[in-house]
């Protein structure tokens, strides 16, 4: 499996997931549904709103490390614009913009652009002084992806700690794409 096989398709599908959790949050509780930006899980932990928004500078630096691009400033934006979301939440209608964004961003990848030799080394340095050497793949694997979904499903969590009713099918709705014809549930 090729790493943009693998990212790609995992990136915009959960992104699109993420966007809909979030309109599910609007219809289910009206003008309420914005203060859900500003909810958290512990006190010590990111909201919402910069949840949404790390879910997104995770797949977009992800991208732009196997592509071995520097990170534009729209890539530093939106992580400060993340970092600052507890004093600034803004509006869902932020947060569906910049998944949109970002997911149209990834659409706009040319085909294979993340492929190229899985075993390059990638380093990959943290601004707390920690560095790890990696090979691209290792990268994807053991960062990329785990870093993408750790936001992804703390955005989940928060929207059903506070009482938004998604579930388990809302978290995997690109999945009846391959449902085989009859064996849905009718309920």
């Amino acid at each position: 499996m090729s790493l943009n096989s693998l990212l790609v398709p995992t990136y915009k599908q959960m992104l699109a997931t993420l966007s809909a959790w979030l309109s599910k949050a609007q219809e289910q509780m009206g003008e309420e549904a914005e203060r859900l930006l500003s909810a958290k899980l512990a006190s010590d932990m990111f909201p919402l709103s910069t949840q949404v928004r790390f879910a997104c500078v995770q797949a977009r630096e992800g991208v732009c490390r196997l592509m071995g691009e520097q990170f534009p400033p729209s890539l530093q934006a939106l992580l400060d614009e993340g970092r600052n979301a507890g004093d600034n939440p803004g509006s869902i209608a932020d947060a569906k913009a910049r998944i949109d964004e970002t997911i149209a961003l990834i659409e706009a990848l040319p085909a294979g652009a993340l492929d190229g030799d899985e075993q390059r080394p990638i380093e990959h340095a943290l601004p707390i002084g920690l560095t790890f050497d990696l090979t691209a793949e290792q990268y994807a694997r053991d960062w990329a992806l785990p870093q993408f979904y750790f936001h992804l499903m703390i955005a989940y969590a928060i929207l059903r700690n506070q009482g938004v009713d998604i579930g388990k099918a809302d978290y995997v709705t690109h999945m009846f794409a391959y449902a085989r014809p009859g064996t849905l549930p009718t309920n």
